[in-house]
């Protein structure tokens, strides 16, 4: 059985989805539609940048989904790729929209709003160089939560991303995150600071959680077509109101990427095909699982590959 998913922020690179935007009407529609639902050209920043502007974090979210839904619409249009062979749709933070889009949940333009606004939000909420994120390499997750309960009163330092086997992601205030990395030095633990402008996935995003729940609410969602295995709870929901729930939660909750792999594994899943730019998620499943099969499609030889 196979499940799609979907990568989040980070993922982005200047040009991500050219070469399908150039040859397929249906892609070009979805990125005009992104425009003109925005108001600005993000389809000129997707194919052109500059680098700098793609990386702001409420241009990333839609353009991502831009492309992601682009493939997928492509995929499924263009080559009859048939879902009915799918069993789950997943997504990394703001794959889970992508996922939901795909997944006829929610309609394309009201997810390139919300996750627009949530770009907003997330900015807004801490200062900049006001918080933080950290990489932490080959530790297990009770060791991380034994090094935090180190680091004092510094403020907030929390577990943002439980991304695989030996990759957990650090989200908080920037003096406590850099009391946790000389901890981890001192123990002779491997850490990156990430290149990100907020401490994502913490409780310091609480406040963009707040500005989201009345749009988020506002928004028609649909019963999804296949069952989405959501980030804050790491199980299957097909459930509207609940989704909607966990997508505002989910802000400033821990995305639980290793588990909600393994759930799906556990239920049947034995491939994943990975639907947007890069492929880190595909990456990801394999440190989590590396006897499953793992497809990431970006190209239209890639979709040739997984169709002929």
């Amino acid at each position: 059985m196979k499940a799609l998913i979907f990568p989040g922020q980070g993922s982005q690179i200047v040009g991500m989805g050219k070469e399908l935007y150039k040859k397929f009407n249906i892609v070009k529609k979805i990125f005009n539609a992104a425009d003109e639902k925005l108001n600005f050209k993000l389809s000129k920043i997707i194919l052109e940048g500059p680098e700098n502007e793609l990386k702001l974090t409420q241009i990333t979210q839609p353009a991502i989904l831009t492309v992601s839904y682009g493939i997928y619409a492509t995929l499924v249009k263009e080559f009859e790729f048939d879902p009915s062979k799918l069993k789950y749709f997943a997504g990394h933070s703001l794959g889970e929209y992508s996922a939901l889009v795909c997944s006829g949940s929610l309609e394309f333009t009201d997810a390139i709003y919300l996750l627009n606004e949530r770009g907003k939000a997330m900015q807004e909420s801490v200062p900049l160089g006001k918080g933080g994120m950290l990489a932490v390499l080959g530790c297990e997750m009770y060791e991380i939560e034994n090094y935090i309960k180190d680091v004092g009163n510094k403020g907030v330092c929390e577990i943002a991303n439980d991304n695989a086997n030996g990759q957990i992601i650090i989200s908080g205030e920037i003096n406590s995150i850099n009391e946790l990395q000389d901890i981890l030095k001192k123990n002779k633990k491997k850490s990156i600071v990430l290149p990100v402008s907020a401490p994502f996935h913490c409780s310091l995003m609480k406040s963009a959680a707040d500005k989201m729940i009345s749009k988020i609410t506002s928004v028609d969602f649909q019963k999804p077509k296949f069952d989405i295995i959501t980030n804050v709870e790491a199980i299957a929901e097909n459930n509207p109101d609940n989704i909607k729930r966990l997508l505002i939660e989910q802000i400033y909750s821990k995305v639980r990427w290793r588990e909600s792999v393994l759930y799906m594994i556990n239920n049947g899943i034995n491939e994943f095909i990975e639907i947007g730019p890069g492929k880190v998620l595909t990456g990801l499943v394999k440190r989590i699982d590396k006897n499953v099969k793992t497809i990431n499609i970006n190209t239209e030889q890639d979709i040739l590959d997984i169709t002929k």
